[in-house]
């Protein structure tokens, strides 16, 4: 796997643009305010204590893993320590503040996240939403356990936690949303998983929704998924960060893929 990601990275070093080769008129405001935005926001601050919470949480918990991790079993067990789970899956700080901005930005009246882990990306999404709902689906209960001990400290009260097997709670997860305006994929990292839960979140998708993907280049089978949907006729623009990769299906665009500094 490092060597698919050492090749992706040169691959998107090579190919990302700035902000003054971008001539879509959204991209270019998305990119200057949203992706490229540094300014200091008051919930870095919280955020920086959650993550420092967790990763002093040394209390072991069995997990179950449903996804990549499982190898060509269905699922696997193991006993962990919860800081080390967190470093395990824990992305950098900028994207979950990435998360936050895209939040705030947006405005979605209703969130979708596929993948809790330890709810980092969770408040990160619910912090930025004014109003509306959030929902996350996690597989494992234990973990879902940690997760909603955080969204408690943090008084992230309005957070709805399902948890199951995506294969198993997604439709009907999906059956109490009339529409969805994002949705954040980080779970199971594998190509044929990913593209279904995706068509099955697209049937609620419109024109402003925002669907975001994480580790896109995190191997050859999420290479594959994000090509595939990215090419997708529904989708108008598609954005890769490297590590996350963000389409959306705008009216009356001329269909681009963008490869932007990050």
């Amino acid at each position: 796997m490092a060597a698919i990601r050492l090749y992706s990275l040169a691959e998107y070093m090579l190919k990302r643009k700035g902000r003054h080769s971008i001539h879509s008129p959204f991209v270019y405001d998305f990119l200057n305010n949203v992706i490229q935005d540094h300014k200091h926001y008051e919930f870095y601050e919280r955020f920086k204590k959650a993550r420092k919470s967790v990763l002093h949480n040394k209390n072991v918990i069995e997990t179950v893993d449903f996804g990549a991790a499982s190898g060509n079993k269905p699922f696997s067990t193991y006993r962990i320590q919860v800081n080390k789970l967190a470093a395990r899956h824990m992305g950098k700080q900028k994207n979950y503040k990435l998360l936050y901005r895209m939040s705030q930005y947006f405005q979605p009246e209703n969130i979708l996240e596929l993948g809790t882990s330890t709810g980092l990306s969770t408040i990160a999404l619910a912090a930025g939403q004014n109003t509306g709902r959030i929902v996350t689906i996690e597989g494992c209960a234990s973990i879902s356990n940690v997760a909603e001990s955080l969204f408690n400290r943090m008084e992230f009260n309005k957070i709805e936690m399902v948890i199951g097997n995506f294969d198993k709670v997604l439709g009907t997860t999906l059956a109490t949303f009339k529409k969805l305006d994002f949705v954040f994929f980080d779970g199971n990292h594998r190509k044929l998983p990913t593209i279904d839960y995706f068509n099955q979140c697209l049937e609620l998708a419109h024109e402003n929704s925002v669907f975001v993907f994480d580790d896109i280049h995190w191997s050859d089978e999420m290479e594959e998924a994000w090509s595939h949907i990215a090419n997708r006729k529904e989708v108008s623009l598609s954005i890769d960060l490297f590590h996350m990769g963000i389409v959306f299906f705008r009216k009356g665009v001329e269909k681009q893929h963008f490869i932007l500094k990050y």
